[in-house]
């Protein structure tokens, strides 16, 4: 496990009618770090103890100096207890660390014995894999990885779009239209052509629309012509797919789609309706969710056939018997609230208490700039195109500021796949974003592209250092630890330390954009240590010291990009 300060902290704060939980929640990391390394804000306390928190923050002060000389310094000021742990001591706690565990650094095994189910992707069989599917892909793989890493045995499940009308349409279109010739060499292009196709003309031809329920009844029935062209297009799509997910070093243990669940939805619709939760309006089958302020569930249309809610109850079923779930995540659009909602509220009133442990992880929409998509009209932008576009963007940069590079269309996939990644996971995930190829890949902001060349400048020194990582072990003396006690060196450790609790908070809030904002703010500061410390040719006694904070940097920067599916370059 990795070290908890915080924990050790709230150890020797007793607070009466206050558990230590609460107050190890309540401790936290100043913006300015000069007033310390953590903070206790006592203004909650003060209802229970009926004293003011500057009060209080002395009582407490006064109590663990009693206790302990383990801190640097111990401070009340305007209500806040301000932490100090001594600077050597952490340096070296800090970088024996990181060396002896490497990638390891921050592992933990808080997780042991958990099993979360991430439902993300989930691609739709025979339609492009757009720009729009970035923000799920790119979330629900940082989520799984972070997870892994902190013990958790996390299930990514691709829930695959791969029932309903929209394959009737399909295979009406391809039997009046298509040629198999075509199909096979333009792939799913191909058949989102057919698909626009099939609704400019369905404008015109009404009947077209009732002869594609009629095929997708074909479908449902067994219908051997029917079934096959549905595995075709099935498989045309899974092996596109699969190349722009190698691609952005995604995977998953289970492609079980909505088709997989035709066959276990008959015995939940028979126990809904055994605990007289379903009703009849106007021959559909619903479940009332007015006492809860939500419209009614629909589960079965008055034709008999069962929609998105249906199967998704079959599948938080299947899922708990066959995981046993701690905690199931679905990494679904914001559009899609209250379609959690109900099919969540379902489960509840059916008497499950795992149903808590049911979580949508809504993101926001992402777009062009040319404008929103859309399958049926033909304005889509496929995500491989997007990503070919970054490349050849990022080696045409590449190109121009190391022309001697070697590998340089290598480097400038993983640069420009980065940088798209990046960019997915940069924002808080709630939020709209824009996509702008020149933005996503500025060298000089807040992006893939600068964490990237942040960590080869860290390669570039240890390669040029003549002293070998290997004796590089960090068993340095007071006097050799005073060359990186300077702001900007202590500052970058400060953060390097930081790490673990980073990881933690983006699993709390599901939010990986926790992990992209501090991998700059460590290239940010080893910039600025880097700009204010010699290094390679620096006084005798200050290489090693300084060397092993540049190797402590390199390895976090690394694993936290790995986190988040990037590649790191060994140069740039």
């Amino acid at each position: 496990m990795p070290r908890d300060k915080k924990r050790e902290i709230a150890e020797y704060i007793q607070i009466e009618g206050v558990d230590s939980e609460q107050v190890y929640s309540s401790i936290e990391r100043p913006q300015d770090l000069s007033k310390g390394d953590y903070a206790l804000p006592c203004f909650k306390f003060s209802k229970i103890l009926r004293k003011s928190p500057i009060a209080i923050a002395e009582m407490l002060r006064d109590q663990i100096l009693k206790k302990t000389d383990s801190f640097e310094s111990v401070e009340a000021i305007n209500g806040y207890l301000n932490f100090k742990f001594d600077k050597k001591k952490e340096t070296l706690y800090l970088l024996k660390e990181i060396f002896e565990k490497g990638a390891n650094y921050a592992d933990s095994n808080e997780g042991a014995g958990k099993t979360v189910c991430i439902d993300y992707s989930s691609v739709n069989i025979a339609k492009p894999f757009h720009i729009g599917h970035l923000l799920t892909t790119a979330i629900g793989g940082a989520l799984y990885r972070t997870y892994r890493k902190l013990g958790y045995n996390p299930v990514g499940i691709n829930h695959l779009g791969d029932w309903g009308t929209q394959f009737g349409k399909l295979i009406v279109a391809f039997k009046k239209w298509g040629k198999e010739k075509d199909l096979l060499e333009k792939g799913v292009t191909y058949l989102t052509e057919l698909y626009v196709k099939f609704h400019k003309e369905a404008e015109s031809e009404p009947y077209l629309d009732d002869l594609a329920r009629e095929y997708f009844k074909r479908i449902e029935d067994g219908d051997k012509e029917s079934l096959d062209l549905f595995s075709l297009f099935k498989d045309i799509t899974l092996r596109e797919v699969s190349k722009v997910y190698a691609r952005l070093n995604i995977v998953f243990d289970s492609y079980a789609g909505e088709s997989f669940y035709n066959d276990k939805m008959a015995p939940i619709l028979k126990e809904i309706e055994d605990k007289l939760l379903m009703q009849i309006s106007d021959g559909a089958g619903i479940v009332d969710l007015s006492p809860y302020n939500m419209p009614p569930c629909l589960l079965v249309k008055a034709d008999g056939a069962t929609l998105y809610a249906t199967r998704d109850i079959a599948a938080a079923f299947y899922r708990k018997k066959t995981y046993d779930f701690w905690k199931c995540l679905y990494i679904v659009a914001y559009q899609q609230n209250l379609h959690f909602k109900q099919f969540f509220k379902v489960i509840e009133m059916m008497g499950y208490d795992w149903a808590k442990d049911l979580i949508h992880v809504p993101f926001g929409m992402v777009s062009l700039e040319s404008g929103s998509l859309s399958t049926r009209k033909g304005n889509v932008v496929l995500l491989n195109d997007v990503l070919n576009k970054a490349t050849e963007k990022s080696l045409e940069i590449i190109q121009q500021k190391s022309p001697n590079l070697k590998d340089k269309e290598l480097v400038a996939e993983k640069v420009g796949v980065g940088a798209v990644l990046f960019f997915g996971l940069s924002s808080g995930r709630i939020k709209d974003t824009v996509f702008c190829y020149d933005q996503v890949l500025n060298f000089d902001g807040e992006t893939g592209p600068y964490v990237q060349y942040t960590n080869a400048r860290c390669n570039s020194i240890i390669r040029k250092s003549e002293i070998p990582v290997t004796n590089l072990t960090p068993d340095f003396s007071s006097e050799e630890l005073n060359s990186i006690s300077d702001d900007s060196s202590f500052s970058l450790i400060s953060l390097l330390s930081k790490f673990g609790e980073v990881l933690t908070d983006s699993l709390e809030k599901y939010e990986p954009s926790f992990i992209t904002r501090y991998i700059v703010d460590v290239s940010q500061s080893f910039n600025k240590f880097y700009l204010e410390n010699r290094i390679i040719d620096g006084a005798t006694g200050t290489n090693k010291p300084r060397l092993a904070l540049v190797y402590a940097t390199r390895t976090v920067l690394t694993e936290g990009m790995r986190l988040l599916g990037i590649e790191a370059v060994e140069e740039m």
